[in-house]
């Protein structure tokens, strides 16, 4: 038996010798204890959140800020281009209201002058003296138009606007001494018929209208209707006929007899200008300045139009000049807008009541 009093060789010690020189060797404090797992994670995380990082408010709040002005100034921009560009649109469409293009003149290479007539001849209309005789004048005095084509495609309309057209082409043809010729499409009729007899020669295709010598004067009367529903027309005049051709009036037989002797002298003028541009080429018959309209075929055997052909036609075979150069005056595109957006509204009803006599 061992003693346990009795020195001898001790057991082995697992422990580590103490040294007082050596941290490592001391028990840990309080603060130095192994963390838990928790504790290791949170730790881990803290290193790699940029909350950690003590000026993080500040760099996002920069951040945010900065981000914000160059929104900012992107929408400043933007509204600056939007408002230049509505700024250069309205200026060009201020330049194109008060510049109407018209072709150059002094083309000196040799060529066929057009002149378009299309639509309703009335004043304002593209169809219109002013318009009209203006580019006529361009091409006769372009030296290198070796004649002057009216492109005609209209059902008539005043007798004034076709009288004004008319004693201008005479006035030019006297003056420059170059032939006009008359190209019609699909209508040439009443007051267009009118301006193209001013023309040397009428050219048309075999299923043209051409024609309607005559003039009328139409509207409404609305006196019966207004009878039968009760309504009472109370027009104040100064002047026995100041309310004259007044739709919801009745008409008296001496306003009647006042009228129809004013178209007749109209018609007699109108059929006056076609004998005097005609000629011998028209046929008399019964029929002719009865407001009737024939095929461009029946026109040439009545005389009314001188030969079948277009305008390509006419350029290429009795002017000799190939080369077709336009000189008709056309609506911008201001003109174009307001008409668009109703600058015309209502036109068609105003015209219903119009008492001003019209060649149709």
């Amino acid at each position: 038996m061992n003693d346990s009093n009795r020195p001898g060789p001790s057991e082995p010690s697992f422990d580590p010798p103490e040294n007082p020189e050596n941290p490592s060797n001391r028990p840990p404090a309080q603060s130095e204890r192994a963390q838990s797992a928790p504790e290791i994670v949170a730790t881990a995380s803290a290193k790699t959140d940029p909350a950690g990082d003590p000026g993080w408010e500040r760099a996002t709040l920069e951040k945010l800020v900065f981000a914000s002005l160059n929104e900012q100034k992107a929408m400043r921009r933007w509204k600056t281009f939007v408002r230049l560009s509505w700024l250069a649109f309205f200026v060009v469409l201020i330049w194109l209201a008060l510049h109407r293009g018209t072709p150059a003149t002094n083309v000196t290479a040799p060529h066929t002058a057009v002149v378009e007539i299309k639509g309703e001849i009335a004043a304002g209309a593209d169809a219109s003296a002013e318009f009209v005789n203006a580019a006529l004048r361009a091409a006769f005095e372009d030296d290198g138009a070796k004649a002057v084509v009216l492109l005609i495609n209209s059902p008539g309309g005043s007798p004034v606007q076709a009288g004004m057209m008319n004693d201008e082409i005479q006035r030019l043809k006297a003056k420059h001494k170059k032939p006009v010729y008359a190209v019609v499409e699909e209508t040439c009729a009443s007051a267009a018929y009118y301006v193209a007899v001013a023309a040397d020669k009428i050219y048309v295709d075999k299923a043209s209208i051409v024609g309607s010598i005559g003039v009328l004067m139409d509207g409404f009367g609305f006196t019966g209707l207004m009878d039968k529903l009760g309504v009472d027309r109370r027009l104040l005049t100064a002047g026995e006929n100041k309310g004259f051709l007044d739709p919801f009036s009745p008409q008296s037989d001496k306003q009647r007899v006042f009228a129809q002797t004013m178209l007749d002298q109209i018609h007699q003028q109108f059929i006056a200008v076609v004998k005097a541009g005609r000629g011998k080429r028209l046929k008399d018959t019964p029929e002719m300045f009865s407001g009737l309209f024939w095929s461009g075929q029946q026109s040439v055997e009545l005389g009314l139009a001188d030969q079948l052909g277009n305008l390509d036609y006419v350029a290429r075979e009795v002017v000799k000049a190939e080369e077709i150069i336009d000189y008709t005056r056309r609506d911008n595109v201001a003109e174009r807008l307001a008409k668009k957006f109703g600058a015309a509204m209502g036109e068609g009803a105003i015209r219903a009541f119009k008492a001003i006599p019209a060649l149709r």
